[in-house]
């Protein structure tokens, strides 16, 4: 099974809408089940979060290989489509 680890932060509301779009994905398309998520919050794991180049939260990577990297102006669409594609990715692995 491929993991998705996908770097957070508990207050941000673009890590929320992240939540609500794996949650409907998973609903929506149960293969994705297959898939496994681990969430990182970066404040609670700075070691971690220091050996990943990204800036903004969240952040999808596979393999070490960044998916996905919110912007501020990145709707709860653009995000639910990042984190679709990065389940197809991680089950076509």
């Amino acid at each position: 099974m491929r993991e998705l680890e996908v770097f957070y932060l508990a207050d941000c509301p673009y890590c929320r809408n992240a939540q609500r779009a794996v949650a409907e994905l998973r609903e929506e398309n149960p293969a994705y089940e297959d898939v496994s998520l681990r969430w990182i919050e970066e404040s609670e794991e700075p070691e971690l979060a220091g050996t990943r180049d990204y800036y903004s939260v969240p952040t999808i990577y596979l393999d070490g290989e960044k998916l996905y990297e919110a912007h501020f102006t990145h709707s709860y669409a653009v995000i639910r489509e990042h984190f679709r594609e990065a389940f197809d990715r991680a089950l076509a692995r």
